[in-house]
């Protein structure tokens, strides 16, 4: 099964607590950390793929070590496909990439620069760490991170990150952190056609 998040941004003691553009509701980094990782084991199983679109870890001024990093991730079930974000750079992806810890005899990580696409029901899923302006598609979703507790008011593009406010249009909602199967995004693709259809 196919998982996306964005903007895990561990480690990042600055979004702890309440603001306007990431509210974390944690009083330590150790307290958030450990919670992404909770729900990201409490939902992906070992034979399943997690594409993460950017910013895995970040602190300004104190970068969290690589060995601390790579710490994190080899906690996470399954195989990780990274989409480079604006706080992510190749050196990290090349740590990553040389001690990668395996993942059923091939690699558990892999990159992207800018971006991918996979197809799901019938629908192309243009994954990208910026949110695209894509024009007129069909079938076709732009799932982004970056804009944390934004959101951009066109139905088929989707804030996958951890602080996205379309997780709320969810009939279930998720635990805080906790990536989202393929499923739900078609799900809130609905959801959100509708609430911007409501707002005209």
């Amino acid at each position: 099964m196919n998982y996306f998040i964005a903007d895990t941004h561990f480690f990042h003691a600055d979004l702890l607590g309440d603001n306007d553009f990431a509210p974390r509701p944690f009083a330590t980094v150790a307290a958030m950390n450990q919670a992404m990782i909770t729900a990201w084991n409490d939902r992906v199983d070992d034979n399943d793929v997690v594409y993460h679109l950017g910013d895995i870890a970040m602190n300004p001024g104190d970068m969290p070590s690589e060995e601390a990093v790579l710490a994190i991730l080899s906690q996470l079930a399954g195989r990780i496909v990274f989409i480079k974000g604006n706080h992510d750079y190749q050196a990290r992806f090349k740590y990553l990439a040389h001690h990668d810890p395996g993942w059923h005899g091939q690699a558990k990580f892999s990159f992207h620069t800018v971006g991918t696409i996979i197809k799901d029901d019938h629908t192309q899923f243009i994954m990208t760490h910026y949110p695209l302006l894509l024009g007129i598609t069909h079938q076709t979703l732009n799932l982004h991170g970056h804009i944390h507790h934004s959101s951009v008011p066109i139905a088929e593009n989707l804030n996958v990150g951890v602080d996205a406010p379309e997780r709320a249009l969810l009939a279930h909602p998720l635990p805080w952190g906790a990536p989202l199967a393929a499923a739900e995004i078609h799900e809130l693709y609905a959801a959100k056609q509708q609430a911007l259809q409501q707002e005209k």
